[in-house]
C-alpha cells in the first residue's frame, strides 16, 4: 500500500470525523398534552389514576408532571432488567465457571425430586463461581458490569458472600416465578382457541417486567423475510423508483450479554439489529449503501454508550466485529441457517471467530468484520418511545421495533404508536412483532403480516406485523 494512499485515507477519515463532530446531536422531548389528548379521550375509562375522570383543563395541568414521572418510572425498570441479565448470566454464562450451562429441561416446572437435587447442586456451584468472579472480575466486561450492579444494591463488599448469595438467589427465584407466570398466561390464552387473542396477550406479556437488553439473531431473519414479502407485494415500489430507503430507525437495538436461546459470553458485548437491517436492505435492493442512515432509539445508557463508542471507532477507520455462534442442537429451519451463513455479506467480510470454551461443544462459529463506513452510519439517540418524541421533525421511511413494545400495556403501546407515527413519513412503515391497537384516530394501520418459524421447538418464531402510516392521499 503506497504512502500517498495511506495519507489520503487518514485525511478522509479526519474530514468525516470533524464533520460528524460539528453536527448537532439529535435531541428528544416529552410528548405534549395536545399531542396526547386524542389518545386520552379514546382511553377515558382506563386512564391512569392521575388523569382519569379529570376535565381537559385538569389533565393539561397534570400532564407535564405525569409524563416526566412516567419516563422516570420506565427508566427505573432498567435496573430490574439488569437483574434479569444477572440471572441469565448465572444460568447460561460460561466465562466465569466450568460448570455446565443450565438447560431448558432443568428450568421446566415440576421437576422430579432427584432432578431437583441435581439442579440445586448445579445452581449452587454456579453461584459460588459467580461470587468468586465478582470478587476478581479481571478484564471480563460482563463481570465488571455486574459488580457495579451489586454494588449499587449495597453489596459492593463481595467478600460478604452470604448477602450476595441471598441477593442472587432472590433474583433467580423471582425470575423463575415470572417465567412460570408467563407460561400460565400464554397457556390460558391458547385454551381460548383463538390465535389472534393469543397473539394479543403475547404482545403485552412483559408489561410489568424489567427492561432487558438481551438480544438474538433470529428476529432479524424475520425482518428480512418481511421486507422481502413486502417487496413482492409492491409495497416498496415507490421507494425503489425514488432510489431506495434513506432514513430508517431501530427502537431498542439491544446488547448481546447472555441469553438462553442464542447468546453467549465468550466474546465482547455486541449489538446486531442496526447492522442486520442495513445488510437486509442492501441485499434486497431496497437502499443504496452511500445514502442510507440509521438511527437507534434507546433509553439504556449502556446501549447508547456502546453504539456511540462503536461509531467513534468507525470514524477513526476501525471496524466492528460481530460474533455469530450457532447452537446446532437448536435444529434451526434451513432458511434460518442460510440467513446465518450469509449474514453480513453486504456490509463486511468474514473474520476469525472467538474460540468457544471447551464446555460449549455444540456450537458452529462464524464472525463478520463490519466495515467502518456502515458503522458510522448508525446514530444512537436517547429516547423513551412511550413518552418522548424527537425535538426536530423526522421523516423515517421505516422503523423496526421487535421485542420492545411487549414491555408495555395497551395504553402505553398506543402512546408509543402515536410517537412512531409522528416520526414516519406519509406511507412509511413500522415492522413489529406485536399486535398494536389500531384506533380510529390513528393513521397507523396494519397492511399485512408474516409468520416466520425458526425451529421445530414450540413457540420458536415471530409474527411480524406491517403497520403503515396512511399515505397523504388517504
Amino acid at each position: 500500500m503506497s504512502k500517498s494512499f495511506i495519507l489520503c485515507f487518514i485525511f478522509l477519515a479526519l474530514t468525516i470525523a470533524t464533520a460528524s463532530s460539528r453536527q448537532p446531536r439529535p435531541q428528544a422531548r416529552f410528548l405534549t398534552y395536545e399531542e396526547a389528548r386524542p389518545l386520552l379521550q379514546s382511553f377515558d375509562d382506563v386512564l391512569p389514576a392521575e388523569l382519569k375522570g379529570k376535565s381537559a383543563e385538569a389533565q393539561a395541568a397534570a400532564w407535564p408532571a405525569w409524563v416526566e414521572a412516567q419516563d422516570a418510572a420506565v427508566r427505573a425498570r432498567l435496573r430490574r432488567g439488569d437483574e434479569d441479565t444477572l440471572v441469565n448470566f448465572l444460568l447460561f454464562g460460561a466465562s466465569f465457571t466450568k460448570q455446565p450451562r443450565v438447560t431448558a429441561r432443568e428450568l421446566s416446572a415440576g421437576l422430579a425430586p432427584q432432578t431437583q437435587e441435581d439442579f440445586d447442586k448445579l445452581i449452587n456451584g454456579r453461584i459460588n463461581d459467580l461470587i468468586r468472579g465478582l470478587a476478581s472480575p479481571g478484564a471480563n466486561e460482563r463481570l465488571l458490569f455486574l459488580r457495579k450492579l451489586v454494588a449499587s444494591q449495597g453489596l459492593g463488599n463481595t467478600a460478604d458472600s452470604a448477602k450476595l448469595r441471598e441477593y442472587i438467589l432472590a433474583n433467580l427465584q423471582r425470575a423463575l416465578r415470572e417465567r412460570e407466570s408467563y407460561s400460565r398466561t400464554l397457556a390460558a390464552a391458547r385454551l381460548q382457541g383463538n390465535p389472534s387473542e393469543e397473539f394479543i396477550e403475547r404482545s403485552k406479556l412483559y408489561r410489568e417486567r424489567g427492561l432487558s437488553l438481551d438480544t438474538t439473531l433470529a428476529p432479524n431473519f424475520a425482518i428480512e423475510e418481511s421486507l422481502k414479502a413486502m417487496k413482492a407485494r409492491g409495497l416498496w415500489r415507490k421507494w425503489i423508483e425514488a432510489g431506495g430507503l434513506r432514513k430508517v430507525a431501530v427502537i431498542g437495538p439491544g446488547l448481546d450479554f447472555t441469553d438462553k436461546a442464542a447468546g453467549y459470553d465468550f466474546y465482547p458485548e455486541q449489538t446486531i439489529q442496526p447492522f442486520a437491517l442495513i445488510d437486509s436492505l442492501l441485499r434486497l435492493g431496497l437502499a443504496k449503501a452511500n445514502e442510507l442512515q440509521v438511527t437507534t432509539f434507546d433509553l439504556s445508557p449502556r446501549s447508547l454508550d456502546h453504539l456511540a463508542r462503536a461509531r467513534g471507532r468507525a470514524l477513526r477507520g476501525l471496524p466492528y466485529v460481530v460474533q455469530l455462534p450457532r447452537d446446532t442442537q437448536a435444529k434451526w429451519k434451513p432458511e434460518l441457517v442460510k440467513y446465518w451463513e450469509i449474514f453480513g455479506d453486504q456490509i463486511g467480510k468474514p473474520a476469525a471467530p472467538r474460540p468457544a470454551p471447551a464446555g460449549l461443544s455444540d456450537l458452529t462459529l462464524r464472525a463478520v468484520r463490519i466495515a467502518p463506513a456502515f458503522v458510522a452510519r448508525v446514530t444512537p439517540v436517547d429516547l423513551n418511545i412511550v413518552h418522548q418524541r424527537m425535538a426536530a421533525p423526522q421523516d423515517f421511511d421505516l422503523i423496526i421495533a421487535t421485542n420492545i413494545l411487549v414491555y408495555y400495556d395497551v395504553f402505553e403501546q398506543s402512546l408509543a404508536l402515536a410517537n412512531i407515527e409522528s416520526m414516519l413519513r406519509d406511507g412509511g412503515f413500522l415492522l413489529s412483532n406485536n399486535a398494536l391497537l389500531e384506533l380510529p384516530i390513528s393513521k397507523m394501520k396494519s397492511v399485512g403480516y408474516l409468520t416466520v418459524v425458526y425451529s421445530d421447538r414450540p413457540d420458536d418464531g415471530d409474527h411480524i406485523v406491517w403497520y403503515q402510516r396512511a399515505p397523504a392521499s388517504q
